[in-house]
């Protein structure tokens, strides 16, 4: 789609126009003139200066950093950056535990993957197949498979749900931000084979306690998890019977990158083939009980949950990995060659070009990039470190005065609009926001290809995204949008009117937005109009 870029460095789609002509046409929301305002917001740019809203506003600058840090600005956020300033604030969202507060653990506790330990529902799911297959009535094994099959489907459902409500609503934003840019990039999908009965524990056990740890352990961790290693296939991988699915998207997609391209990595097909037999024997043990094992490799058998190192099934010859020699030690051999993996300067490039991008700039600068390599090359894979020296770097303090703006993924944009419109205010049901995500592309747990959803705005700015964009801000903005009510589709007692127009918007916002955006939104004739015009507005797609 042909674009036209903005002054101030944002992008904005020609598709803009298609999508305001489409809400004006069906939903009469956009009258003549303020669709020609809004539209003209992008010509304009970002460089109109509006009133402050008072002495406690903040700083346009201090607004989008704020917007990187967090999944979007609310009064709370708001408060504590300007009480700590940037450095402080950053140290304490890299500090916050990872435990729910009261208002999240309630909730969360209630949906059905808080229920049941990963292990436990996988095993009571096999043993309910075994049943299945024994029955003889055809209905009665057809209506039990069914059950099933809706039951993991709610486990996905909730699992969602939980991730969106802490995005929501946690004030451990950067944590709740690196959960999602660690789910992506050590992507499974839930579609495929048992990973659903596996999943809520993969985010909730795996990779969320380590988001802002050391990389190397949070590699380990998802090494040894089931549902990245039924996704990726390497739980039939053996001696013998060789799988390098897993062994080439660990080294392409999880460490060091493409071979030869940007991060510098240069590894070989044989590295892949090493790789994959260091990896034999690591899968899953459904039974619980340890396999028949010859006295000599008994001490080598580890388990924990469904996870399993099985010795009679690895291939214990001597292999080398990227020019280090990896001698036989069964699982010890696995432990070394995260090490190696996670200790390549390549994996340091990789992972720093790919944070820049999410947070800064599809195309981040180089000088910046390398600075975070070494920051995570002397630090050891600190990732809290390596995110200090992103957000605290010159190039963020330039982007967040304006000089460049980061355009909103669909989970970025979905979650920040609902932060602003019931800002402070707990969503009761988030499943409207897991059905937009699904509208525009961007499902929790749906991307079938291992490599993660892609972060650059050409995948998001098309005429089609921004026209469903359009359309969930005016389901946004035009009422509840079923956000406050259950699953029966009955209001519950807390319903009420999205209001972005609070304070929050006087404070922090009105002063970012273009002439244009702010002729269109006084020019509205509804509050629903209005809402509709600024979480659909040029500025409000970017961060």
């Amino acid at each position: 789609m042909s674009q036209v870029r903005c002054r101030s460095g944002g992008a904005c789609a020609t598709g803009l126009a298609a999508a305001a002509r489409w809400l004006a046409r069906r939903a009469a929301l956009l009258p003549a003139a303020a669709a020609v305002a809004l539209l003209g917001a992008c010509a304009a740019g970002q460089s109109g200066a509006g009133s402050q809203g008072g002495a406690a506003a903040l700083s346009a600058a201090d607004l989008r950093w704020l917007d990187r840090v967090t999944f979007g600005a609310d009064q709370a956020s708001i408060a504590r950056l300007q009480r700590l300033g940037r450095e402080r604030f950053l140290d304490e969202q890299l500090r916050l535990p990872a435990a729910d507060p009261p208002a999240l653990a309630g909730p969360i506790a209630a949906l059905s993957v808080s229920q049941m330990d990963g292990t436990e529902r996988y095993r009571a799911v096999v043993a309910e197949q075994q049943r299945i297959k024994g029955l003889a009535d055809e209905d009665a094994k057809r209506q039990a498979s069914d059950a099933i099959t809706r039951l993991g489907s709610d486990l996905v459902l909730d699992t969602a749900r939980r991730h969106l409500l802490r995005a929501l609503g946690s004030p451990a934003q950067l944590r709740e931000q690196m959960t999602w840019f660690w789910m992506n990039h050590f992507s499974v999908y839930s579609g495929k084979g048992t990973v659903r009965w596996t999943l809520g524990d993969y985010e909730d056990k795996v990779v969320r306690p380590r988001a802002l740890g050391r990389f190397r352990d949070l590699l380990l961790a998802t090494v040894t998890a089931p549902a990245m290693l039924e996704y990726l296939d390497n739980a039939q991988s053996a001696a013998g019977h060789l799988n390098e699915n897993y062994a080439r998207e660990l080294m392409e997609l999880h460490t060091l990158g493409v071979s030869g391209g940007p991060s510098g990595s240069r590894y070989t097909q044989q590295d892949v083939q090493e790789l994959a037999r260091v990896l034999t024997g690591v899968g899953l043990e459904v039974s619980g009980q340890p396999p028949r094992l010859p006295p000599q490799r008994q001490a080598d058998y580890r388990a924990q949950g469904l996870f399993a190192f099985n010795p009679a099934r690895h291939d214990y010859g001597a292999k080398t990995l990227l020019g280090h020699p990896i001698a036989p030690g069964g699982f010890r051999e696995v432990e070394q060659a995260v090490d190696i993996l996670a200790a390549e300067p390549a994996t340091a490039r990789y992972l720093s070009a790919k944070l820049a991008a999410c947070f800064l700039a599809d195309e981040p600068p180089p000088a910046l990039v390398a600075r975070m390599a070494d920051t995570f090359m002397h630090s050891r894979g600190d990732i809290g470190a390596v995110l200090r020296t992103l957000f605290l770097s010159p190039e963020m303090d330039r982007a967040a005065a304006g000089a460049g703006r980061k355009f909103k993924d669909p989970m970025v944009f979905v979650v920040s609009s609902l932060r602003l419109a019931y800002d402070g205010r707990p969503v009761a049901n988030v499943r409207p926001a897991v059905g937009w995500l699904q509208q525009l592309g961007e499902p929790l747990y749906g991307r079938v290809t291992p490599d993660g959803y892609p972060l650059a705005e050409s995948a998001w700015a098309s005429s089609g995204q921004l026209v469903k964009r359009f359309e969930i801000a005016r389901a946004i903005g035009s009422g509840p949008a079923g956000l406050f009510q259950g699953d029966d589709g009955k209001p519950l007692p807390a319903a009420g009117f999205p209001m972005p127009g609070n304070r929050l918007y006087f404070e922090a916002i009105e002063h970012t937005l273009g002439a244009g955006t702010r002729t269109a939104l006084a020019q509205a004739t509804s509050q629903a109009e209005w809402n509709t015009l600024l979480l659909a507005s040029p500025e409000w797609m970017q961060r």
